[in-house]
Formats: C-alpha cells, sequence, structure tokens
C-alpha cells in the first residue's frame, strides 16, 4: 500500500515533465522570435494603400494578435504546470524522510526516559484503545509505534543507523507513476487503468488518424482539393491565352462548393451588363452568346463573374450577399494560382518538357488579380507596347493620365522608373496635371517595384562540354533591386483585400516548341531559407566536381554574401535532347507586378554522343550567347511566337501545331 502511494505521489512529476519537455523549447523560441523580429515595414505606405487598411493594425487588432488561440493555449498550459509545481512542493513537504526523534517531537539523542515520556503522551492521544478514528490507529502503528521501537529497542535502533529504517534494508521495488483512482486498494492495477490505456493508446490515435486520411483524402499538402489538382490538369492544353486560362482557373472544386442564392440572380445579371465586354463574349452574336453563358454551372458564373468583377474594379456593384464570396474567391485565388502554374508546367512529354504559352498566362492571370487590371489593358497599342495595363497599377494612374505621358517617349512603366527622378517628377506635375502628393505616391511605388537581374550558365559536371543524353545542370543567379532598398518586399495592391506575398518563376523554355525544360520558384523574402538552398547547392555540387574542403567552404561563404545581398540562386538539372543548337530562352516571371518580367536568350549547342574522352566544347567558340531584355530583333520563329502569345483571345486551334512541334525541339 505504501508502495502505490508512494508512485501515486509520483504522477504529478511524470506528468509536469511530460508537458515541460515540449512547451519550454517552444516558448523559449516563440519569446526568440518575438524579441528578434524585423521592425522594418517591407509593404507599400502609398495613401491608396493606407486607404484600403490592409496593413492598418488597430488597437483590437493588435490585441487580438497577442491573445491568439495558440498563445492564449500556451498560456493556460503555462498555468496549470505552475500548479503542479505548487502541488508537488506541498507534496513533498507531506511526504519526509522516515525521521523517528521529529515523529515523536525529540531533539535528537534524546534521553530514554524521555522517548518513553514522549511516548506515552502520543499513546494517549493516537492509540486504538484512546482513538477509534482509523486514521489515528494508521498513524500510530505506521509512525509513532515504529518511531518509538527504533528509538528504544538495540536491534531497529541499528537498523535505523544502519539503513534508515528500524525494519533494516528496505527492497527495491518497482512502479508506475499513475494516480491513486487508476489502482485498486491493493496497490494493482484495476480495469480502469485497462479503459485508460485502450482509450490514450489506442482509440486516440486511431481517431487523430481517421480525421487526418479523411481530410487528406479530400486535400493535397498545399491545402488545395485534390479534385481541384485533377480538373486542372485534365483541362489544362498546351496553348491557352490569359482568357482561356481563366476558364480552368474558375473550375476550382472550391469555388464549386460556394453557394449559388437565388438572391443572387438579379445582382449577377448586373455584374454581367457591366462586365460584358470583358467576357470574351462575340458581340455580334451576343444574345447566342449570352444564352450560352448562362447555360453553364451556375457556380462557374458567379466565379467568372467575380473574378471579373476585381479586374475591372467594379467593387461598388456588388451586393452584400456576394462581397462576402467576392472575398472567398480572392482569399484563395494565389493558393489555387501557384497550382495551376504547377501543372502549366509539369513535365508532359517524353521529354520531361512542361508548356510555355499556359504558364506565362497563368503568371498574367495572377497579375491581374492582384493588381486589378482588366485583360483588354494589356493589349498593345500604337505607342505603348504592354497596353495600359502596367501603369494602371500605379496609384492616381488612369487612361486620361496615360494619353498625356505616352507621347513624351514613355512607352512602358521601365522607362518610367528608368527616368530621372527630378524630370520624372517635372513630366508628372507639368504634363500629367498631378499634385505633389500624388507624384509622391507614385515615387513610392516605383521605389517598391523590383529591378530584376540574372546570370545562367548550364554545364555537365566534370566535363567540357554538352552530349545528347547528359545530365546539364543549370545555375542561375537572379538579383534583385529596388529603390528602397529592400530585398523582399509586400506588392503594392490597394485593390487586393489580401496580404499576398511577391513570388517569381523562372523558366527555362524553349519557345519555338512552347516547351518549358525547366522551371522554379523564387521568394526574396525568406532569407533563412535561401541561405540553406543555395549552400546545400553549391556544397553538392562542389563535392561531386572533387574540389576540396577550402574551395568548398569559400564557394559556399560567397553564396552566402550574395543571398544576403538580394540575390537568390537556382539550380536545377535536365536530360540533354538530340543534337543540335536550342535558341531558348530564359524567363523570371512575377506573379504580383506588371512590367517587371525579364527575359535572356541562351544558345545551347548540343553535340553528338562520342567514345569516351572525346568531348568538345558545348557553345560556340564566342561561348553561351546571352542576351538580356530580348528586343525586336530575335529569331523569326520566337517572333512568331511572341505575337500569337500577344493576342489575349487566341484559340485553341493551335494546339495540335505546338503537338508536333514540341516533338522535336532542335532548331
Amino acid at each position: 500500500m505504501a508502495a502505490s502511494e508512494e508512485n501515486s505521489a509520483l504522477f504529478p512529476i511524470f506528468i509536469l515533465t511530460i508537458m515541460a519537455i515540449p512547451i519550454v523549447p517552444y516558448t523559449i523560441t516563440k519569446l526568440y522570435r518575438a524579441v528578434t523580429k524585423k521592425s522594418k515595414s517591407i509593404h507599400c505606405h502609398c495613401s491608396e494603400c493606407t486607404r484600403s487598411g490592409k496593413y492598418h493594425i488597430s488597437i483590437s487588432k493588435r490585441i487580438s494578435n497577442v491573445f491568439t488561440c495558440s498563445n492564449f493555449t500556451l498560456l493556460l498550459l503555462w498555468v496549470v504546470m505552475i500548479i503542479m509545481v505548487y502541488y508537488i512542493k506541498n507534496l513533498s513537504s507531506e511526504v519526509q524522510a522516515f525521521d523517528p526523534f521529529t515523529i515523536l517531537g525529540l531533539e535528537p539523542g534524546a534521553l530514554e526516559s524521555e522517548i518513553k515520556k514522549k511516548y506515552r503522551r502520543l499513546s494517549i492521544q493516537y492509540h486504538p484503545d484512546k482513538n477509534p478514528d482509523p486514521e489515528a490507529n494508521k498513524y500510530f502503528v505506521e509512525y509513532i509505534a515504529k518511531a518509538y521501537q527504533a528509538l528504544t529497542d538495540p536491534i531497529s535502533r541499528e537498523n535505523y543507523e544502519k539503513y534508515g529504517h528500524p525494519d533494516g534494508r528496505q527492497g527495491f521495488q518497482i512502479g508506475i507513476a499513475l494516480p491513486q483512482f487508476l489502482l485498486n486498494s491493493d496497490g494493482a492495477s484495476s480495469g480502469v487503468l485497462l479503459i485508460w490505456i485502450v482509450g490514450v493508446c489506442i482509440l486516440l490515435p486511431l481517431i487523430a488518424a481517421a480525421v487526418y486520411l479523411s481530410r487528406s483524402s479530400k486535400y493535397s499538402g498545399n491545402h488545395v482539393m485534390q479534385e481541384t489538382l485533377s480538373n486542372y490538369y485534365n483541362l489544362m492544353k498546351p496553348s491557352l491565352a490569359p482568357s482561356k486560362v481563366m476558364d480552368v482557373f474558375i473550375k476550382a472544386a472550391e469555388y464549386m462548393e460556394i453557394p449559388v442564392r437565388r438572391t443572387d440572380d438579379e445582382p449577377l445579371q448586373e455584374l454581367f451588363m457591366l462586365l460584358r465586354s470583358e467576357l470574351n463574349l462575340d458581340l455580334k452574336n451576343i444574345k447566342k452568346e449570352q444564352a450560352k453563358f448562362w447555360k453553364q454551372h451556375a457556380a462557374l458564373v458567379k466565379a467568372e463573374l467575380l473574378v471579373h468583377t476585381q479586374l475591372a474594379r467594379e467593387f461598388a456593384a456588388l451586393s452584400p450577399s456576394l462581397q462576402s464570396d467576392f472575398g472567398q474567391i480572392l482569399e484563395i485565388a494565389p493558393r489555387l494560382l501557384e497550382v495551376l502554374m504547377k501543372m502549366a508546367v509539369i513535365p508532359r512529354n517524353n521529354q520531361g518538357h512542361g508548356w510555355l504559352r499556359p504558364a506565362i498566362g497563368v503568371v498574367e492571370l495572377s497579375q491581374s488579380i492582384i493588381q486589378a487590371v482588366p485583360f483588354s489593358a494589356r493589349k498593345s497599342t500604337g505607342v505603348l507596347s504592354d497596353g495600359i495595363a502596367p501603369f494602371l497599377q500605379l496609384p492616381h494612374i488612369n487612361e486620361t493620365v496615360i494619353k498625356k505621358v505616352a507621347p513624351k517617349k514613355v512607352k512602358t512603366v521601365k522607362e518610367l522608373l528608368e527616368m530621372d527622378s527630378q524630370k520624372r517628377a517635372d513630366l508628372l506635375i507639368q504634363t500629367a496635371e498631378l499634385s505633389s502628393a500624388e507624384v509622391q505616391d507614385i515615387e513610392a511605388v516605383l521605389d517598391m517595384m523590383p529591378s530584376l537581374t540574372f546570370d545562367v550558365t548550364c554545364e555537365t559536371e566534370g566535363e567540357e562540354g554538352i552530349q545528347e543524353g547528359d545530365i546539364v545542370t543549370l545555375n542561375a543567379w537572379v538579383n534583385v533591386k529596388r529603390g528602397n532598398g529592400l530585398i523582399g518586399a509586400i506588392p503594392h495592391a490597394p485593390h487586393y483585400p489580401f496580404h499576398k506575398e511577391e513570388n517569381f518563376w523562372f523558366l527555362l523554355a524553349n519557345s519555338a516548341s512552347n516547351n518549358v525544360w525547366l522551371s522554379q520558384k523564387v521568394s526574396f523574402l525568406d532569407e533563412a531559407a535561401a541561405v540553406s538552398a543555395a549552400s546545400n547547392a553549391i556544397e553538392e555540387s562542389m563535392e561531386g566536381s572533387g574540389k576540396s574542403g577550402e574551395e568548398t567552404s569559400r564557394a559556399v561563404a560567397e553564396a552566402v554574401g550574395k543571398v544576403k545581398s538580394g540575390s537568390r540562386f537556382v539550380s536545377g538539372k535536365f536530360q540533354a535532347p538530340s543534337a543540335g543548337i536550342y535558341n531558348l530562352t530564359c524567363y523570371v516571371l512575377c506573379d504580383s507586378w506588371l512590367g517587371c518580367d525579364r527575359k535572356t536568350n541562351l544558345k545551347l549547342k548540343i553535340l553528338k554522343r562520342t567514345r569516351a574522352g572525346t568531348r568538345a566544347a558545348a557553345f560556340d567558340d564566342e561561348g553561351p550567347l546571352v542576351e538580356d531584355d530580348v528586343d525586336e530583333d530575335e529569331d523569326d520563329v520566337d517572333e512568331e511566337y511572341d505575337e500569337e502569345y500577344e493576342s489575349e483571345y487566341s484559340e485553341d486551334e493551335e494546339d495540335d501545331q505546338y503537338s508536333k512541334n514540341s516533338s522535336s525541339d532542335e532548331e
């Protein structure tokens, strides 16, 4: 019985230890992150972004950020741990080592007469004949009698002096630190213990596994429904203009689950009339096209109209019931677009190539949604090669301002960004008739816009040339610069109501055959992840090339320095195709900004397979041809493809042509 009580007393210590193992390090990590959190603001501070309230943190929001569910749970667990510490402290004071002098209330070294006198007094108080209380009887037998015996009986006193107990050496016992209610009166495990073990060790894990499997069967790892992945994969085609990408994008299962109410019919009809010109309808047969549009699934009609509402900035036309659906569609749009991008570049042929045209279409759709710019604004005009869309993302800029500025030889946002600040201010104030405050907003946004450059190399590790069938390693450094000095930033997007991080896509593609050879997502916000990825890739490459440890360390240190100064390392492998010269294009596409995309030509020469030991150079004598910002003097094939790409409403009849071209990438 005493052993069971001792084990029961250890149960709180056991529970406290189990709780402290995860809670203490988690709390330290959380406090460290809170203390070392960067206070630098990385979002736009123009008047439009400030007015949107997206980045404003009110007092109630600050409080809610502190008193989150996780923080409250952590605080509650600490309170429980403190209570348990207090309980264990009091419990330890009750469970003391056997000390006969303390039990009898005597000073150590008391005389035998004093011991007998004290024993008689306690006997009158606790002896069963004098006190019928069972607890008094228990205390008398287990403590007072043994203490008296330990001090008066020679053998018991010898045992106490040697072993600390009047009964002599105590046997070694092993027990389980369980509470008393899980043990029966004899200290043995009861049926309650069996139920507890079955419930905690078997049923609870089974329930957790069932919940996880039921969710994982419906959702993928990136919180997108499996049905959406299947729809996107099956509906993706090799030639899709942004308007066609929209038709695939809205077929997400998440959008199909948005409720369609009868009260939405009239507001949706009004939206249709407002957005009819943006819906890619044949205006010559408008009645037939309109009937065809409304014959679609009601959820698809609703999703398409609400997305176009974002592009056209017709927010005032939304009814209260549609506003909640509108927010739900926009909130999950970036996640769905990322999945759609992966479905576009996923290997589709024997060479492991994806499709370029739909990939560019997905990025353009993402840019249009984040910046709230319609597809029609992307059409090139006589003066503006990229259309007016890139200018519309700037604050206080509209078509009237663009018409005033365009004749002044400002054809792109890049040209506006590269102008001298004073000349730009004079142009906007004098020609566009903007106020100085509005010009300051434009300057703030231009300072946030990323300016991209990148360096690309392709090689076969350990060899001097690239032969057909080789595993080619591509290494690229993507560099970003901003006028405000930031590396990673939140894009200026006052019309997108949610927090959106800017991401970039690096693509190595053959634009003539519409094939993507390699793709990778790039982010400038997570510096720690970028440092780790670059270090591991460079270290693996150097070790594979047989470099010494000192050379490897020096290369890794150089890579870390580049990452911290605003560069990101992109590395990938692909199999060299058949022998020939390939005019490839490297793209860096931003999913949030318009007019910031960059591309570079890369001429790659693949040699025929020869016997071992005889390899020739992979590039022409002048080396690999790399040209930044491809101009109008590109190859005729590329120009033809780009012209088709600029058509916002191209037909899918080109699919057969691309299927034929994708069978052979050779120039």
